[in-house]
């Protein structure tokens, strides 16, 4: 039995490594950075002026001391090594590029797209989807002889929005990212928009900021 431990032992190392390593590698939090970079910029001054309105009017979270029991703390071998595994592994993380050609041109294209869009977003016509796209959510909230337009601006929107995903990942050597780059985008443009515009949630509903 303690043979076999001996031999396990540094498989289940290189398993757990393996783990870490897939899951550290992808830079989350500069992604994230980026990501909220471009929306605002797409959005522009006056949409975060607005949610920082927002955010003012809110009444400040009440510092509630929990009565739970402290949590039981992990054996500490195992905490010094996956501090020792990850943090290297976050400290290589790469900044993030976005600041190409490609990127520069669809994110022009966005801003100028995007005051067209909002009067569709304030009314509730268009929606913010689950993928970090946008839908002709309530047709009825448009003229017939609108949704027209609002369909080509929606299908633009997603275009470009695709392309966008693509690129960045592109422009820092890993295409793979695309699917994590677009559901970092998701959180932030609901993030970063005004109250009253909707969106997906996780399971696929309709909801009101």
């Amino acid at each position: 039995m303690r043979k076999m431990k001996r031999v396990l032992w540094p498989l289940w190392l290189s398993a757990l490594a393996a783990c870490v390593t897939v899951n550290v590698y992808f830079p989350a939090a500069a992604v994230e950075q980026a990501a909220d970079r471009i929306v605002k910029e797409v959005y522009g001054a006056r949409a975060e002026q607005q949610k920082q309105q927002e955010e003012k009017k809110q009444p400040p979270a009440g510092d509630k001391q929990s009565d739970a029991a402290p949590a039981t703390p992990s054996a500490p071998s195992l905490a010094v090594l996956l501090d020792w595994m990850i943090v290297p592994a976050q400290a290589q993380a790469p900044d993030i590029d976005v600041s190409s050609p490609a990127i520069n041109k669809l994110k022009g294209a966005m801003q100028a797209r995007h005051q067209q869009l909002v009067p569709y977003y304030n009314s509730g016509a268009v929606g913010m989807t689950s993928n970090g796209l946008l839908a002709l959510r309530d047709p009825k909230a448009v003229s017939l002889k609108e949704r027209g337009v609002v369909s080509q601006l929606v299908a633009a929107e997603n275009e470009d929005r695709n392309a966008l995903y693509a690129e960045i990942s592109r422009a820092n050597g890993h295409p793979e990212w695309e699917r994590e780059v677009r559901t970092i985008f998701d959180r932030r443009w609901v993030a970063n928009a005004p109250g009253g515009w909707w969106f997906q949630n996780a399971n696929g509903d309709w909801v009101q900021k």
